[in-house]
């Protein structure tokens, strides 16, 4: 089922996974990394997925390239989400001109507005709220509490978790001679593309004009906020608490740590990785690896990490040369 070559007792039962500290008889353990070999020979799982060239072999163990990759298939074996069977509450409200393909759950007090479109196999939990005009594609997977709004079209196998917020307007605002502002309409939507999965309470903005656009297997943590016209690219990560302000574009297989914050127009190249709590308010090129604020290559900011705390005594002493200097240039004279 693994795909994985086989050495020991074939004999022993497997009946869950866990991990190698709290693993017991009956369950299938990983070691994902060399350092925590120590960790393997003391666990009393009764099987163990290993990398080759391993040479533990106390118990039957499954050995894999992918170690990890192997065991989360294995997970998927044992455990299974909860999900709603298919059909339609009777407390849920459904507009009349809204088309649900097949298989489709939609849970108590859902409402689904106007010309709503969901494709097959889709599950909409309970107190989910869509606006008119909506596209949701098939295998879709809306949470609880999630609001999603009119015009927005969302692609196959997306998850939305619970309270997360897709379409709301956009932050425009003009600011009036009398010190007032006065709203711009959001009339642009958000498009989001297969395989993407948001977090709980994160907001994605409609745009202003145009399209805010997640790209395909792009991955967004909790409470993120991603503003309107903002690009994010294909297979990219957001840690929870970033920010990416009106019209960044966000390129592809880039990794944000937790609370990035990054600010409107920017450029973020593919493949970029941005340290966590890092500010970046200018492009960043593709492939860099960059923290701080303003950000700065990964190993520039790590020495300036080591040098902050010296820097006081750097400071006396520099004080006390200069002192010193004057009494000699004093004595020339």
């Amino acid at each position: 089922m693994l795909g994985c070559r086989f050495e020991g007792d074939g004999e022993v039962r497997i009946a869950d996974v866990s991990n190698l500290e709290k693993a017991g008889e009956g369950d299938l353990v990983f070691l994902g990394q060399a350092r925590l070999r120590k960790k393997l020979e003391e666990t009393r799982a009764s099987a163990a997925i290993i990398p080759p060239g391993e040479t533990f072999r106390r118990i039957p163990v499954l050995i894999a390239e992918n170690p990890q990759l192997a065991f989360v298939k294995a997970v998927e074996i044992f455990f299974k989400p909860y999900r709603l069977e298919p059909g339609v509450h009777p407390s849920a409200q459904v507009a009349p001109t809204a088309r649900l393909g097949k298989n489709v759950a939609v849970g108590a007090l859902s409402f689904i507005g106007d010309e709503v479109e969901v494709g097959e196999g889709a599950v909409i939990f309970p107190l989910v709220s869509i606006y008119p005009r909506v596209k949701i594609g098939e295998k879709a997977v809306i949470h609880s509490h999630v609001s999603i709004r009119e015009g927005v079209r969302i692609g196959n196998r997306v998850i939305l978790h619970n309270g997360a917020v897709v379409g709301s307007d956009g932050f425009g605002y003009i600011k009036l001679e009398d010190g007032s502002y006065r709203k711009i309409a959001q009339k642009g939507t958000v498009v989001i593309e297969d395989d993407v999965e948001i977090g709980a309470n994160t907001a994605v903005d409609r745009a202003a004009l145009g399209e805010t656009i997640i790209r395909r297997g792009a991955k967004i943590d909790n409470l993120v906020q991603v503003a309107h016209n903002v690009e994010l690219g294909e297979n990219t990560v957001l840690a929870g608490q970033v920010g990416i302000a009106g019209s960044s574009r966000v390129g592809k297989n880039v990794v944000m740590g937790g609370q990035v914050g990054v600010a409107d127009h920017v450029n973020i190249g593919d493949d970029a990785i941005i340290a966590a709590q890092s500010g970046v308010h200018k492009d960043i090129p593709p492939a860099a690896i960059v923290a701080g604020s303003p950000p700065l290559d990964i190993n520039e900011w790590r020495k300036m990490c080591v040098i902050l705390p010296q820097l006081y005594d750097f400071i006396k002493d520099m004080k006390r040369l200069k002192a010193k200097v004057e009494e000699l240039e004093k004595s020339l004279k």
